[in-house]
């Protein structure tokens, strides 16, 4: 691999680019955020109103916000239950591939840090799914590291299409590519694509990703709009929390999120709140603290600046932490989590990305959201008519792009 050591605000040759200001747009916002100058009286003002701005969003991811936790949760509450109900989405994770390109100082798939790498074929796969929905999900994440090399876009694809076998929902939380990439993958079955931006503070960014295509920040930030190009319903945002200022990682991700939702009506917005967590036979950098109570006013934030968008609370996170908010904000958790490459047939064959705090089977998260009077809900989604196109054959052939169709 050839080491990209160039400014992370430079796009490669190969790059798609979108003609588009939004980027500049939210990092001077998060720029000009200055969290210490709201007070009390800011934060009543954004609890009495109706709607949330922009601005009381960076009010709500202030220090004056941490007294008025209880006031926001019961808020927060009420928008929940106002545009979710009472349900809560399960899904799992399914790690297809751990090979990756990129050596990112706080990730274990890095490509410097020394784990057992290993790829899923395509009968593991299949094993893989069959153990997933055997649990009831119907909901499946499809995640790899990012090697378009050992994970290219036509055995992603080959691994959309196995799932339409199993899952009405199919995820991807895979490496950025071009839109008429997305654009193959969603006819392949992919119903939306998750990627996390990690920081965008750029200065910060640039020391931590050192090597491979994932250095180039633009490219990664706009994944999400080549995404719904490509025709998915739904993106995900996140910031990885602790690789820089924790508040003005939120509000960036807020305001990405928020913009290209109104340039995008029709597009499903959600975010996840992760937290770095330890990883395999590597030292990480120091990194920032970020403790459970401001997690909970990131997440709490994101559900009044954005009442419709999803919220995902992963394993990464306690069990005490999870179960309390998905009573408060949260929309979907997941559930009998491996982060290893298998092991929801049988034993890992590749090492893990990061240690996952909650290990709860799929039965016992259902039985905790049913002991709160919470409606654990299997699939968000039901194809109807038209959209069944979607839900082909695992041996249909599709021409991945840039190769001639297949007779």
């Amino acid at each position: 691999m050839t080491a990209i050591l160039s400014d992370p605000g430079t796009y490669l040759p190969d790059m798609e680019i979108i003609e588009s200001e939004l980027l500049e747009q939210v990092l001077a916002a998060a720029a000009a955020f200055q969290p210490e100058r709201y007070s009390g009286e800011d934060i009543r003002r954004v609890l009495n109103q109706r709607e949330c701005s922009p601005e009381d969003f960076a009010a709500l991811l202030s220090p004056a916000a941490a007294p008025f936790l209880e006031e926001i949760a019961q808020k927060a509450q009420q928008e929940t239950s106002r545009h979710f109900g009472n349900s809560v989405y399960l899904f799992t994770p399914l790690y297809l591939s751990n090979y990756c390109e990129n050596y990112c100082v706080y990730c274990g798939f890095n490509s410097r840090n020394r784990i057992q790498r290993s790829r899923l074929n395509r009968e593991e796969m299949e094993a893989e799914m069959r153990a997933i929905a055997a649990t009831g999900l119907e909901e499946v994440l499809l995640l790899t590291g990012e090697s378009p090399h050992m994970a290219d876009v036509e055995y992603i694809g080959e691994a959309c299409r196995l799932a339409r076998k199993y899952f009405r929902v199919i995820g991807l939380e895979v490496y950025p590519m071009d839109s008429e990439a997305y654009a193959y993958l969603h006819q392949c079955g992919a119903d939306f694509v998750t990627v996390f931006q990690e920081t965008y503070d750029l200065e910060q960014y640039g020391k931590l990703h050192l090597e491979g295509r994932k250095r180039v920040f633009p490219y990664r930030f706009y994944a999400q709009e080549r995404a719904l190009r490509g025709g998915v319903r739904g993106v995900g945002f996140a910031a990885l929390l602790g690789l820089a200022d924790f508040r003005r990682d939120a509000l960036a991700a807020g305001l990405h999120a928020y913009f290209l939702q109104r340039k995008y009506p029709r597009a499903e917005i959600s975010f996840s709140c992760p937290r770095v967590r330890p990883i395999v036979n590597h030292d990480q950098p120091q990194l920032l603290t970020v403790t459970e109570a401001q997690l909970l006013q990131v997440v709490m934030a994101y559900r009044l600046f954005m009442p419709f968008a999803g919220i995902t609370i992963s394993s990464r996170e306690s069990r005490r932490f999870r179960d309390h908010v998905v009573g408060i904000a949260a929309t979907k958790i997941s559930a009998g989590v491996e982060v290893g490459i298998g092991g929801h047939a049988g034993k890992a064959k590749g090492d893990e990305q990061f240690e996952i705090d909650d290990g709860r089977s799929v039965g016992e998260i259902y039985e905790m959201l049913a002991s709160r009077n919470m409606q654990p809900v299997m699939s968000e989604y039901i194809y109807l008519g038209s959209e069944q196109k979607k839900g082909v054959a695992a041996n249909e052939s599709f021409n991945p792009p840039g190769t001639t169709p297949k007779k």
